[in-house]
């Protein structure tokens, strides 16, 4: 899956979660979770995934700025935290690439490796996953809505004035 829908679920799971930790976990669970459905793949050569891998990045980078940077203040952190964990998994490809090797253990590595559901032609179905996706995103971090109050505030009676803007 390239790293651009991960980074668009994780934006998703942020909006919808508001808080940044579970994001962050469900963002990892994310990433494997698109990883095991059919995607694009099975690279030719290292330099025909270079050439998608390169200008991808560089797209899910962009992205995540620009999702952090719309989301509304109160949802920004765990936007960011969703996005961040969708795509950690994925750090082992540039740490194989300049450090020689995954930071990941091996039984990780193996199984991100099995999960994979790839093929070359698929390429417009990860396309059609990232317009989904980045519409879904955009909706939930502008969509109005309260935030999830907080126990106190909810035995205080103050909950409903909680998130209003």
């Amino acid at each position: 899956m390239l790293i651009t829908n991960h980074v668009l679920s994780g934006a998703l799971i942020g909006a919808l979660t508001r808080h940044p930790v579970p994001a962050f976990a469900i963002g990892v669970a994310s990433h494997f979770a698109l990883d095991a459905l059919p995607h694009w793949g099975e690279w030719r050569s290292r330099g025909h995934f270079m050439s998608v891998a390169v200008p991808d990045g560089l797209t899910g980078l962009a992205t995540m700025g620009l999702l952090t940077a719309v989301a509304r203040p109160e949802q920004r952190l765990a936007v960011m935290a969703g996005m961040a964990g969708a795509a950690l998994p994925d750090l082992d490809k540039p740490a194989m690439m300049w450090l020689g090797g995954s930071p990941w253990p091996a039984v990780v590595d193996r199984f991100h490796t099995e999960i994979q559901d790839e093929a070359p032609d698929r390429c417009r179905r990860e396309l059609a996953t990232a317009a989904l996706l980045a519409v879904a995103g955009v909706l939930a971090i502008r969509m109005p809505g309260r935030a999830i109050a907080s126990r106190r505030a909810i035995r205080s009676g103050r909950a409903g004035a909680r998130g209003r803007r």
